[in-house]
């Protein structure tokens, strides 16, 4: 079946009226694949622009993507895109990144190439501390069944069926999936590997999921084999590409969509008496849930000002889930309501400079990060009571046009610093040279100088043309987001897997949520396996697994 073909919805789920609230890259998966399953999709996004936090901004002849920068675990992307009837060649254009990112280390006068490949990363292991080469290839062994066991059997699941716990596979590894998910990546990678530099390389995936080495589950070491034997891959063109193609399979599917049109309450009425009994796991199970309530559609507002309604018997939430759940439902009706966050641990904020510079950097890779010292502190700084910017701060650097030309004008680099601090909004807005508030340029300032120094790029600040920042009150002005956070929910043991927000309301039939705010959790990859739940939540399918 080719891209465009609508199927129809299977046979136990006649076509429904769905909406989906939010134009990033979950809501555009979940539309396309509801659309092709045969369902009436509308999609209503509040920016002008789709994507979410994976956007595009252009100036002056460069254009910077905003958000994610990694393709990692390609096969989630070619599983979607076959769900679709197409193939992610026929998409986009992937480019292998070799390396696939360089390390700076704090007094260190030598930084490190990471390569997509395990031989060549235990060499490089092997000449930095004696006896690491061999002790990453008994790192990476289990990295790999741990990663393996999780898309089987912890991914694609809403975890609605005792499947997930009770295979085979799950008992015969439960002792060391225990011992992961009770222990610390910190600790996990400490008891192996004795050299900083090296630890800091093998701890700093938790980063991605929002977290800090010693508050993220050992289980996530998983990540180490994505980057260090499976390589790290490009978009030619940049990301924005992948939310093109989102966006034409959405549309060459039937989804209508909305954008500059912000949803501003998700309409419900009481259901008659039938009651359906809850039958999932954790926090689903026996609960024997009345949803007394059920979804008849939204009402929107465009930019212009006028209101309507959009019928519908399914509605998506896409967005932020903090934001859909407390903005747009009555207390009454809320599954996470306010008092839930108080208690939630968020992702980092961030700080981000979009800086185009004149002349070229070689000095920077596709991908590079600077490593302070003491990074415990940097973590201390945005996760503890009380948070403050952290100074000197671990950082960052994406620089796209080492790999891609179009994103720079000829004799230009685009270079892309992400600076992790607090979730905090009173943090500030950012702004085009320097108008931003005074913290967020301070921190872009330090930014810069950090990379001057360390890469040893001495005339990088005189050499800015273009330049912009952004703050955590930014995202939260452009994406709802929770707190100010850069990516949602920290991934810690307490929101993880069965633990984290499920993707159901529980009190209102036909109201679902999909995006890093819920399961499995954040990141592009994550986002897409989201889709694909709400895809089997709607199919009654219990299955644990991708689709077939």
């Amino acid at each position: 079946m080719r891209v465009g073909s609508k199927r129809a919805a299977p046979k136990s789920v006649p076509p429904r009226r769905v909406v989906i609230i939010g134009g990033g890259v979950a809501g555009l998966a979940t539309a396309a694949l509801l659309a092709h399953d045969g369902h009436d999709v509308d999609l209503v996004e509040k920016n002008d622009d789709l994507g979410g936090r994976a956007g595009s901004w252009a100036h002056e002849g460069f254009r910077f993507d905003t958000g994610p920068s990694w393709w990692l675990m390609p096969e989630v992307f070619d599983h979607f895109f076959e769900l679709l009837g197409t193939s992610t060649a026929e998409q986009v254009k992937l480019v292998r990144l070799e390396p696939g990112y360089r390390v700076f280390f704090e007094g260190e006068d030598e930084q490190i190439d990471i390569w997509g490949d395990e031989e060549r990363n235990r060499t490089l292991f092997e000449s930095v501390e004696t006896g690491a080469g061999s002790a990453l290839t008994s790192y990476l062994v289990s990295a790999r069944e741990a990663y393996d066991i999780a898309v089987r059997r912890f991914l694609y699941t809403s975890f609605d069926s005792p499947r997930a716990y009770l295979s085979r596979e799950v008992v015969h590894h439960a002792r060391t999936l225990a011992m992961l998910l009770t222990r610390s990546l910190e600790d996990f990678v400490s008891q192996q590997f004795s050299d900083r530099r090296l630890r800091q390389v093998l701890g700093y995936p938790a980063v991605f999921l929002g977290s800090s080495p010693e508050r993220t589950p050992a289980i996530y070491h998983l990540m180490s084999w994505l980057d260090l034997d499976d390589g790290v891959r490009y978009p030619d063109g940049g990301f924005t590409t992948f939310v093109d193609a989102l966006s034409r399979l959405a549309t060459e599917n039937g989804v209508r969509v909305h954008s500059g049109t912000s949803a501003t309450e998700i309409l419900t009425r009481r259901r008659r008496s039938r009651s359906r009994s809850g039958t999932g796991i954790g926090r689903e199970l026996g609960r024997g849930l009345r949803r007394r309530n059920e979804v008849t559609g939204v009402r929107v507002r465009d930019n212009a000002g006028a209101e309507r309604v959009i019928a519908a018997d399914i509605v998506v939430g896409a967005a932020d889930l903090h934001h859909v759940e407390t903005r747009l439902l009555p207390r009454d009706l809320q599954t996470f309501p306010q008092q839930w966050w108080d208690k939630a641990t968020s992702g980092p904020g961030a700080v981000l400079a979009y800086l185009g510079v004149r002349g070229s950097v070689p000095e920077l890779a596709h991908h590079s990060l600077f490593f302070t010292e003491d990074w415990t502190a940097n973590f201390d700084a945005i996760f503890e009571t009380p948070t403050h910017i952290p100074d000197p701060a671990s950082l960052y650097v994406c620089r796209p046009s080492a790999t891609d030309d179009s994103v720079a004008p000829d004799g230009h680099e685009n270079i892309f610093i992400l600076v992790p601090v607090p979730a905090d909004p009173g943090l500030g807005h950012g702004g085009i040279d320097g108008t931003g508030d005074p913290d967020i340029e301070k921190v872009a300032d330090r930014a810069i100088a950090m990379v001057a120094q360390w890469a040893r790029i001495s005339d990088l600040a005189e050499r800015i043309v273009v330049r912009r920042t952004v703050g955590p009150a930014d995202f939260v002005d452009d994406v709802n987001s929770w707190s100010g956070g850069a990516l949602g929910p920290a991934h810690t043991l307490r929101q993880s897997a069965f633990l984290r927000a499920t993707n159901r309301s529980r009190t209102v039939e036909g109201l679902y949520y999909a995006g890093s705010s819920t399961r499995p959790g954040i990141g592009l990859p994550m986002c897409l396996i989201s889709a694909e739940l709400i895809r089997k939540r709607l199919a009654h399918d219990r299955s644990v697994g991708p689709s077939s």
